[in-house]
């Protein structure tokens, strides 16, 4: 399988870690951003094969995030998935409409995120 490199959004640590763990183990390579702005300014000098971001973040949020690659050329196609504790469809109908290619709702298995990544990347 071909080592694909994803970035991980969180303000929570250890849940950048789990995913970290999860996607390393799966034999990804993961790059670790706090918040959206963060990500942004670490994207702006990396491309990525995916973004996993949680959507509520203070500074910048995903929805934001997600709305601001888009708008950049180079992430136009590139796999955006939302993590969140909402999933209210309203949520996900804005997600969708920022731009998001998948959602996952927390908590969530470490076999539905690979599943969901997988599925994705076209693994």
């Amino acid at each position: 399988m071909p080592i694909k490199t994803i970035i991980t959004v969180d303000d929570a640590a250890t849940m950048r870690k789990m995913i970290s763990f999860t996607l390393k183990g799966a034999g990804h390579d993961v790059i670790e951003a706090g918040d959206g702005v963060e990500a942004l300014k670490t994207l702006q000098m990396r491309q990525v094969d995916l973004v996993l971001t949680d959507v509520n973040m203070p500074n910048m949020d995903g929805i934001t995030l997600t709305r601001s690659l888009r708008a950049l050329p180079q992430f136009a196609h590139t796999p955006i998935v939302l993590l969140t504790t909402e999933s209210s469809p309203e949520k996900k109908a804005e997600g969708k409409a920022a731009g998001a290619t998948g959602w996952i709702v927390k908590p969530f298995q470490q076999e539905q995120l690979l599943a969901v990544v997988s599925k994705v990347l076209g693994i």
